[in-house]
């Protein structure tokens, strides 16, 4: 039996052990249903039809990332064709143009480089349809989803 003091740093050990669990206790199909739920709460241009492609084009480990950073995304068929993918730093929200061919996979690789780098810029990054980041452009404002009264 231990000594009577190492009892507290063997609760300590245990409850780190536990919390560091419980984040990634989520299955792989949880994380991706997570992640379109969190769209639905944000996203105005969100259905499940446009929002699941995208999300699921991405690697679930880079959704727990995002999950862990409360960022989200979102469709947006406001973005044209010509650059269908953005990063909005100031809200935490990579956007595509769920109508622009090729654009939920070019988001999901985006995602998965910016996670990987753990580099989330404040600014907002716009992308071309082949990949390349777009100076310049202007892209709608991300505006999230009206909440419903007294949900503030």
């Amino acid at each position: 039996m231990p000594h009577r003091s190492a009892y507290p740093r063997c609760l300590a050990v245990a409850a780190a052990l536990l919390l560091s669990g419980a984040a990634q206790a989520q299955s792989d199909a949880q994380v991706y249903e997570s992640a379109i739920a969190e769209s639905a709460r944000l996203c105005p241009g969100h259905s499940k039809e446009r929002t699941t492609p995208g999300v699921r084009a991405v690697a679930v480990g880079a959704l727990r990332v995002l999950a862990q950073r409360n960022y989200t995304m979102c469709p947006d068929r406001r973005l044209d064709a010509a650059t269908p993918a953005v990063w909005y730093g100031q809200a935490g929200v990579f956007a595509w143009n769920p109508e622009a061919p090729g654009a939920a996979q070019l988001i999901a690789k985006q995602v998965d480089a910016m996670t990987r780098k753990e580099e989330f810029p404040a600014e907002t990054l716009v992308w071309k349809a082949d990949g390349s980041p777009v100076t310049g452009a202007t892209v709608p404002m991300f505006e999230p989803r009206p909440r419903p009264a007294g949900s503030y």
